[in-house]
């Protein structure tokens, strides 16, 4: 009995619903991240508040207007406050011009 209800909870966490998140994005120039990886302004990558700590390597989509875009985690970030993020150009610009420079977003774990 004990084996089976570990199943069922292993399947739980399998199939559980992404949490949301929701705060502002800014963009920044990438280069030799937290995570030990340098990166360039054309890659998909992201920089994560302290409140999202030990996330390096995870992807993540980012919801923007009715647009998403999708990046990984490669970088701390922090200046940002609770769950706002800072990707590269190259996210950014999939979402949004340069010229906004902050928007309000959600986003979530893959």
């Amino acid at each position: 009995m004990y084996a089976v209800a570990k199943v069922i909870i292993a399947l739980g966490a399998l199939i559980a619903p992404s949490v949301a998140f929701s705060g502002d994005m800014t963009y920044y120039a990438p280069g030799l991240g937290a995570c030990g990886l340098t990166n360039t302004e054309s890659e998909a990558v992201v920089a994560m508040s302290p409140s999202q700590d030990g996330n390096c390597g995870r992807t993540i989509n980012i919801s923007y207007n009715g647009k998403t875009a999708s990046a990984t985690v490669v970088d701390k970030c922090p200046g940002c406050a609770g769950d706002s993020i800072d990707v590269s150009p190259a996210v950014f610009e999939q979402l949004e011009s340069l010229d906004a420079g902050r928007v309000q977003v959600t986003w979530e774990y893959v």
